[in-house]
């Protein structure tokens, strides 16, 4: 009888431990993951054993990597992300598996954007530029910057107002919309609001590009106008969101204070809040929380942000949020759970690319400039069978 030889694969194991170092993972935690144990994740990286084909592709889906990649002769070169500014005001410590998660979402962000320009080249045509008479400096009046911005859009506030009850969801789409035709990139990775952030701005003079999470849309409506305000005044960030006061450190307080004043003053400017004839006419200690919601519902933002807006108009003291409506705010937030991603392809590949981004895709696959596999790839879609879904919903 003939003896079948036992050869391994040729992984290379040094890649092993490079892609696990890449990923911020530690071996227990790979371990525990792909199901093995920790001792055999040590002999793949030392090259004393190889893995099955099957424990191979775990580990690459693990450390988001390709599996071809392990069979490479070096280590890839790539440069690492070097991650924008950190503007969060939470008080925990970044994990190196955070860091190396919000890194994931820039780099991915980064790349639609380089995309875009390469497309736009190969197209004949030149990347619009976000307006400089549209710039702003963080020392500049955040509610005139809003207004500005407003009047460039031609979105009044009473366009906001009367969105129905029941379309009310659909502001944070309509914002979309209106930023993209300025020249800023939006896109969603609904990931980022689980690394305890609400968006990420990337700033460049050409195609600054935007990100927000999944948050409720009445949050992410106020979310996409904070990093709006950080591309109005030239800043990358990685944000939280809604603060007042000693919520923010006091060397990112300047920066954030404006682009929260500037998002909270676009979407209920104080014209709009005091002309609502049940407003306090003077500074209360507290409000109904009823009405803090309906009255809320009608600017399609949160209670949360109105709240915020109302304190600082001065017609609410602070401790009513503090003491009261704070710890509620955050449990709600912290519960959200989203209706998951949309079923039909289309909708959910244009909810992560935007519109812009998508169709300036399908017009390069439809004037022949790219091909099928190469709009597959630059809206990251593993079956080609779904751009027919996402061209018929480009339509819509």
């Amino acid at each position: 009888m003939t003896q079948v030889q036992n050869t391994s694969l040729p992984f290379n194991p040094s890649i092993f431990a490079w892609a696990r170092s890449r990923a911020g993972l530690a071996i227990d935690e790979v371990a525990e993951k792909i199901k093995v144990k920790p001792e055999k994740i040590s002999a793949w990286e030392n090259g004393k054993i190889s893995p099955t084909v099957r424990q191979g592709r775990n580990l690459a889906k693990c450390y988001k990597r390709p599996f071809l990649e392990f069979f490479a002769k070096s280590i890839p070169s790539i440069p690492d992300v070097e991650l924008v500014p950190d503007f969060r005001f939470y008080n925990e410590t970044t994990s190196a598996q955070e860091k190396h998660a919000l890194k994931a979402v820039q780099e991915w962000a980064e790349n639609v954007r380089l995309n875009a320009i390469a497309i736009i080249d190969d197209l004949g045509e030149e990347p619009r530029k976000f307006s400089h008479n549209l710039k702003f400096s963080y020392k500049d009046d955040p509610s005139i910057a809003a207004s500005t911005l407003r009047d460039a859009m031609g979105f009044n506030i009473e366009d906001q107002l009367h969105i129905p009850k029941s379309e009310k969801y659909k502001l944070p789409n309509i914002l979309r919309g209106l930023i993209e035709d300025m020249g800023v990139i939006v896109l969603k990775q609904s990931s980022i609001t689980k690394l305890n952030a609400r968006g990420m701005c990337i700033y460049s003079d050409i195609l600054p590009t935007i990100i927000y999470g999944g948050e409720a849309p009445s949050a992410q409506s106020f979310t996409i106008m904070h990093e709006f305000a950080h591309v109005v005044i030239g800043t990358s960030a990685i944000s939280s969101g809604l603060s007042i006061g000693k919520d923010i450190p006091s060397q990112d307080a300047p920066i954030e204070k404006w682009c929260n004043h500037f998002a909270a003053s676009f979407l209920m400017p104080e014209s709009a809040i005091k002309n609502i004839t049940s407003i306090p006419s003077s500074k209360v200690n507290e409000i109904d929380e009823s009405w803090l919601r309906t009255t809320s519902g009608m600017f399609g933002v949160s209670p949360h942000s109105f709240l915020i807006r109302l304190i600082d108009l001065d017609l609410i003291d602070s401790d009513f949020y503090w003491s009261k409506m704070r710890p509620k705010f955050l449990k709600e937030e912290s519960q959200y759970k989203s209706f998951g991603r949309p079923s039909y392809y289309g909708k959910r590949y244009i909810s992560t690319n935007g519109r812009f981004y998508t169709n300036l895709v399908l017009d390069a696959l439809g004037r022949g400039i790219v091909d099928a596999h190469n709009a597959a790839n630059y809206l990251g879609i593993k079956n080609l069978q779904h751009l027919a879904d996402i061209k018929a919903e480009a339509r819509v």
